[in-house]
């Protein structure tokens, strides 16, 4: 019973929001209350929590610290995360340890792009939310609102966060129907029962929304207000009020009641909403009190509020002071902690179906799959006895000076350098001792397979050290129990970047943590001196464990490239392989940006263009024959739907496990549904959405069913994805018919593996003739030479994307054994050739990045703004005012090759009133046509023979990646633009 009565004074918390809207100040505070890490006096200016030189310097978060307070008798496990875009994926380890997230809005900025990422990341890891809207004294020493309005732009921010929460629930509500209708009839499994619930998330009626200035130290819950107030107002109690204080409620003058607006008709000076009457009003008036209005304030409130803050002659000063004694800071944020968010014991039950979803693999061994079981158990009600089984989540590795480990001893450490790595980590069931051994398991691990066949997804490890995380500093302990979080020492030759540690083999892994974005911007480094390439290399091994959104790998000429978020990520990378990881001088290349290739889309009849693959005609394709002329080649390609690539394009992962069948790795949806209905749902919601979009051209109903119909069979002729077997490019298997190649050879009939796969059964070909074991074994080279046209396309050997092809292979019969052997590489390059001719026959585009811009600048400097959009080839979508505020919101899509120090031009162009934020949008075509030539009349009298074409900027990309790649180049170099006078001139006698 002590246990549980521990585990249930625990809290688990992180801070989420968007940049520079008051974390960790926030922060800073709640230390200052809880410990004696922070003076009060310097709360809000210490930032305590970015600890990190690069963090100070730039007054930014950039890694998720965690730090362990006791607020009463409550123990609360703090974790302050990163608003920036660049660092999104220190919030997804900082969710995933968590059971509760403080959201942070500012009240004058509003919801931002972060703010919904955030809250998106607090729904897939299903964490119990708070709202805390912060910076509320600008609202009057800036924008000078009165009250009514202030409530009014508060009431707004509320409702406007309500309703993210309220779409990812319908999401949520509507996927639950959509499986439990598909799989009627079906086993059981951790399915939900659909749950309506049309309350809004967050109620200030119900606690769990917080009203706070973190800067000056003063916050405050409507609770607050309703007990002053009700020590005043004998006929209203706390809870009437409670109530009332939010929303349509007003306080009758002449029935003493709390009503509705129907109850104040007729009054002939209606009064304001009861929150603008009872809160905001007395707000209000302390802060623009001074003198005599200050000590009213102290009497009528019993503060009790030391002379030497009071005898200070700033009134600021004095202000301040009376406000974090009046209403404290830490108070109201953190009782509502304790009041709102759950438990361990409690989250835990509420969390298991993320954390771990439950696996009925087919299985005969009914003794592991019950231990299993208990595993799962004991992680479900977070159980905290010594004889439970040790479970804990390392969410991230992170790198410490060996010097700051409070318990090193030299020569105990077994490493590369000077750096020990720790384990950030989150103990869901039983206990951690300094000196156990684990297991550290991959996710790729299954507890229910064979040994032999997971052994290299497990390893052993003894834990060196525990520590609890005080922010910078670190307090050892010898040993720690279910629902805390510890730093872990001992795993770092173990773990490259998450894991999960367990004390038995029966424990599966945790399921994969969700990340927002990708790194995208990619740079080539190398080491200044070549003598210090074994010192770049190891400390690109030791970043890319201390860091879990990095990614390393050497490109096919043989260069290191390093992947970022972003460019402030990337410079930060830079900057810790220079100055901790490798100590050498580098050189870094100017960004690689990636691109992809496609067709221009058809402007015919969509039931038209669907016929291209769906017919075994010779025409609209392209014809290859092997060097030895016993196969012939035929591809057609068409261009797929953008939602349709889109979805094949993000659903990497699914598909990997789908297609590839990877053993025991566990990627489940955000309830853990089975991935195969997920992928396939929308799969078919893509199709239908391209359904409907035709449907304005294609009014016959008859004609309709038709394209609907040739879709469904497009689907179930999927032979390959590609390129990576996972990519957004279709391979479909050929239509076998009486006509068209016979009299070539025996067609190549391929199968329909990926459809059978995905649930899209193929169809049943009719008059098909027997098999030929020599055609059919050509298959996997026309896959291969299918997966290698995809994966460099003919513009600038970048990726494909969005494509559809049929390859039909005739085949001759021989008898020479030697031919036959040769014939598959010969099949695979000539399929190769034929898919990036079909590309090129079929006017080729360029496909590149975009990033989402949210841009904010007041009206003088919106010509300078508007002037670096146009130059980096934006296209601004939308751009208003910011209600209540002089700044102008711009959105906007810049493309990633034009993204490089955009920010900083921005700034600079606008003397630093401007700010910007980018996060990766989506892929689009550019228009322009590479290898344009004039044709038309106008076009001939414009351009003439097309010599005096200009450059297109898809052209100009093109030949820019080319020229990386050491890519040949067609460009005209004038090497002597004036006639060469140099010789002497003869006479001609």
């Amino acid at each position: 019973m002590a246990d549980f009565d521990r585990r249930q004074r625990v809290r688990n918390i992180c801070i989420l929001a968007h940049v520079d809207h008051g974390k960790t100040t926030l922060a800073d505070h709640l230390i200052s209350s809880c410990g004696s890490e922070v003076h009060p006096k310097q709360a809000g200016k210490v930032r305590y929590m970015d600890f990190l030189a690069e963090e100070q310097r730039r007054a930014i978060t950039m890694k998720s610290s965690s730090i362990s307070l006791r607020y009463r008798d409550h123990f609360i496990n703090l974790i302050d995360s990163p608003g920036h875009m660049d660092f999104c994926s220190e919030v997804s380890t900082a969710a995933r340890l968590s059971d509760g997230a403080l959201v942070l809005v500012d009240a004058v900025e509003g919801v931002h792009i972060q703010t919904h990422a955030v809250l998106r990341q607090a729904w897939i890891e299903k964490l119990t939310p708070c709202l805390v809207l912060n910076k509320i004294d600008r609202l009057i020493t800036e924008l000078g609102l009165s009250e009514l309005e202030a409530y009014n732009r508060l009431l707004r921010i509320v409702h406007e966060v309500n309703l993210i929460v309220s779409a990812y629930k319908s999401q949520k509500y509507l996927s639950d129907v959509d499986s439990l209708l598909s799989s009627a009839g079906g086993g059981g499994g951790d399915h939900e029962e659909p749950v309506e619930d049309d309350e809004d998330t967050f109620q200030p009626q119900k606690g769990n929304v917080a009203f706070v200035c973190a800067l000056d130290g003063w916050g405050f819950r409507i609770g607050q207000f309703a007990e002053f107030w009700a020590s005043r107002i004998p006929r209203l109690s706390r809870d009437a009020l409670v109530r009332g204080l939010w929303g349509p409620r007003y306080y009758n003058p002449e029935t003493k009641l709390i009503v509705n607006k129907r109850g104040i008709e007729g009054l002939n000076k209606p009064p304001p909403p009861m929150f603008v009457q009872f809160v905001l009003e007395p707000l209000w008036k302390a802060m623009k009190s001074k003198g005599s209005k200050i000590e009213s304030i102290i009497k009528a409130f019993n503060l009790s509020v030391p002379a030497r803050d009071l005898q200070n002659k700033d009134p600021k000063v004095v202000l301040h002071a009376v406000m974090a004694r009046w209403l404290p800071l830490y108070d109201a944020v953190l009782s509502m902690v304790v009041d709102c968010m759950p438990d361990p014991v409690s989250a835990q039950a509420f969390r298991i179906a993320r954390l771990l979803p439950n696996t009925e693999d087919a299985s005969n061994r009914d003794e592991a799959i019950e231990e299993v079981k208990h595993v799962r158990k004991c992680v479900e009600v977070c159980d905290s006895s010594p004889d439970a089984p040790g479970v804990a989540f390392v969410s991230k590795m992170f790198a410490v000076s060996l010097k700051d480990i409070p318990d090193h001893r030299s020569g105990d450490e077994v490493g590369e350098s000077d750096e020990c790595f720790l384990a950030f980590a989150r103990i869901f069931s039983g206990v951690f001792n300094v000196g156990q051994r684990v297991f550290v398991l991959s996710a790729l691990y299954d507890p229910l397979k064979p040994e032999s066949t997971t052994q290299k997804h497990l390893q052993e490890a003894e834990l060196q050290s525990i520590y609890l995380m005080m922010g910078p500093k670190l307090k050892p302990v010898a040993s720690a129990e279910a629902g805390n979080i510890v730093a872990i020492r001992g795993l770092g030759q173990h773990i490259l970047k998450s894991a999960t540690l367990s004390s038995t083999k029966s424990c599966p892994p945790f399921s994969s943590m969700a990340f927002q974005v990708a790194p995208t911007l990619r740079v080539a480094i190398e080491p200044s001196d070549p003598a210090d390439m074994g010192a770049l290399m190891k400390g690109l091994r030791l970043l890319n464990r201390a860091d879990p959104f990095v990614e390393v790998t050497v490109s096919s000429r043989g260069e290191h490239v390093l992947a970022a978020a972003g460019e402030v990520h990337l410079e930060r990378c830079v900057k810790d392989l220079k100055d901790r990881f490798a100590k050498v001088s580098l050189e870094v290349s100017p960004p690689l940006v990636s691109y992809k290739e496609t067709i221009e889309g058809d402007d015919l009849d969509p039931l038209e263009n669907m016929k291209v693959l769906s017919s075994n005609a010779v025409l609209d394709c392209i014809e290859k024959t092997t060097p030895n002329g016993r196969c012939v080649v035929r591809v057609r390609v068409m261009k797929l739907p953008d939602s349709l690539a889109k979805v094949l394009d993000e659903s990497g992962e699914l598909l990997g496990e789908i297609v590839e069948a990877k053993s025991g790795k566990r990627i489940r949806g955000v309830e853990g549904d089975d991935p195969v209905s997920v992928l396939k749902k929308r799969v078919m919601d893509a199709i239908e959405s391209e359904i409907e979009h035709a449907s304005k051209d294609i009014a016959d109903k008859d004609r309709l069913e038709k394209y609907r119909s040739l879709w469904l069979r497009f689907l179930g002729r999927i032979w390959a994805l590609g390129p990576g077997q996972v990519g957004p490019n279709v391979l479909l298997k050929p239509v076998i018919s009486g006509g068209g190649g016979g009299d070539v050879g025996v067609l190549v009939r391929g199968s329909s593996h990926v459809s059978e796969r995905l649930g899209f059964f193929g169809v049943t070909e009719t008059n098909a003739p027997p098999v030929n074991q020599e055609a059919e074994s050509l298959g996997s080279s026309i896959v291969s030479g299918f997966q290698l046209a995809t994966a460099a396309g003919p513009l600038c050997d970048e990726p494909m994307w969005g494509l559809g092809f049929c390859v039909e292979a005739y085949v001759t019969q021989s008898d020479v054994l030697s031919e036959q052997i040769d014939q598959y590489g010969q099949v695979m390059m000539a399929v190769k050739e034929a898919c990036r001719a079909a590309v090129l026959q079929r006017k080729p585009r360029l496909v590149e990045a975009m990033y989402y811009c949210e841009l904010s600048a007041p009206v003088e400097e919106l010509g300078s703004m508007f002037s670096v959009l146009s130059k980096r080839r934006a296209q601004v979508l939308k751009d208003e005012m910011q209600e209540g505020s002089a700044l102008f919101s711009v959105q906007a899509y810049v493309p990633v090759s034009e993204s490089f120090g955009f920010v900083d031009e921005l700034r600079a162009s606008t003397s630093g009133a401007a700010s910007a934020l980018l996060v990766l949008s989506h892929w689009e075509t550019l228009p322009q046509d590479p290898f344009f030539v004039p044709k038309t009349e106008e076009e001939m009298e414009e351009f003439g023979d097309g010599s005096s074409v200009p450059p297109n900027m898809a052209r100009r990309l093109i030949d820019t990646v080319r020229r990386r790649k050491g890519l040949p180049v067609e460009e005209k170099v004038v090497q002597h633009a004036t006639k060469q006078r140099t010789r002497a001139r003869k006479a001609i006698s």
